[in-house]
């Protein structure tokens, strides 16, 4: 484990591994590093990879101050500096993929190829979840909301099969207030007037079946990003990239390929 301090003094736990040119990959909203772990691994064929834990979450500082997607990637910005990477490929997805978003559009320089997985540009013009979701994952019962969520991310069918840990169900050592934070930072995220600016290749992932970020978001983000390829994962719900990670996988080690490889 090693730590970048920001410019806010706020130490930010990052993790880096295997070889090649680098791949940054940002998890969902109230998670940490570990959202990664059952297909880290898929990309370093190709890639190292660097992933982080966002403040507020895992081993980095928790602040009880306003946090932004714009900020978090400032985070990865300070992180990458410190490592002494000039421009690295992104992937990001739920409210990682928020973050690869400001990356990108904002710091254009240092982003290679973009992908956006399970996500939204957020603002007015943002696909919300239905009530009916709302309701399910509110539920005042710890163990009934967490088996929504569940049933959010994966197919019955997949659950059956991996009785888990999971590690995309939120930080468990989290704090409330830095929980509270995460949540306003995705809600409060519009990036619909930054993404015609986007200059990088992206590609742009989703579920057909995700009902926690709608799938139609997919379609908002492609329409609105120059030369953006859009790509549906069929029957698969929030947490496409692990259950169907032997499609998405090396769908996404593919585009980023060809991307270096262009003239």
């Amino acid at each position: 484990m090693t730590y970048t301090t920001t410019p806010d003094g706020t130490r930010i736990a990052h993790q880096f591994q295997g070889d090649g040119p680098p791949l940054v990959l940002l998890a969902g909203q109230a998670n940490n590093h570990h959202w990664w772990d059952r297909v880290r691994a898929d990309f370093h064929p190709a890639r190292s990879t660097l992933t982080l834990d966002y403040r507020g979450t895992g081993d980095s500082d928790k602040p009880d101050t306003p946090h932004s997607t714009e900020l978090f990637a400032q985070d990865v910005i300070a992180v990458l500096d410190d490592l002494g990477i000039d421009r690295a490929d992104i992937y990001g997805t739920s409210m990682g993929g928020r973050v690869a978003q400001q990356l990108a559009a904002r710091h254009p320089h240092r982003v290679g190829a973009l992908v956006l997985g399970c996500t939204s540009p957020g603002g007015p013009y943002g696909i919300e979840r239905g009530d009916d979701v709302r309701r399910a994952l509110a539920q005042p019962q710890p163990g009934a909301a967490r088996q929504a969520l569940l049933e959010l991310m994966y197919t019955p069918r997949w659950l059956a099969g991996h009785p888990g840990p999971y590690h995309t169900l939120g930080d468990p050592r989290m704090p409330a207030h830095s929980r509270r934070r995460h949540l306003a930072a995705s809600d409060r995220h519009n990036a619909w007037d930054l993404l015609p600016g986007i200059s990088a290749p992206t590609l742009v992932l989703h579920g057909t079946d995700d009902l926690l970020n709608p799938t139609a978001n997919a379609a908002l983000l492609a329409d609105r990003i120059p030369g953006a390829r859009l790509h549906l994962i069929p029957g698969a719900r929030h947490a496409y990239f692990e259950e169907a990670r032997g499609h998405a996988g090396p769908l996404v080690l593919d585009f980023l390929t060809s991307t270096s490889t262009r003239p």
